[in-house]
């Protein structure tokens, strides 16, 4: 089994952004492009900017997962790790 792990940026009104990690942790940036290149220097990529072949290049396919949702970060937590099937 493998592990895809989540993360959520938010955009503040003030112009900072808040990262919602996959260990569960809320990081602060001073700007919503520090938070994307942040996401990305960590490898992770936009799950809307995938498209089947990527998704299998990465070893799984988009039918088998969807971006966690929850009605608040508490109960997102939980859910920011998805254990996904081995591929041969």
């Amino acid at each position: 089994m493998a592990a895809s792990w989540c993360g959520r940026a938010c955009a503040r009104a003030a112009g900072t952004a808040e990262v919602l990690d996959s260990d569960g942790n809320t990081l602060s940036y001073d700007s919503e492009d520090t938070a994307q290149a942040a996401l990305f220097d960590a490898e992770f990529v936009a799950y809307d900017g995938l498209d089947e072949d990527d998704a299998l290049a990465r070893g799984f396919s988009l039918h088998e997962v969807a971006p966690p949702q929850a009605d608040d970060d508490a109960a997102l937590r939980g859910r920011m790790t998805q254990t996904l099937g081995t591929r041969t």
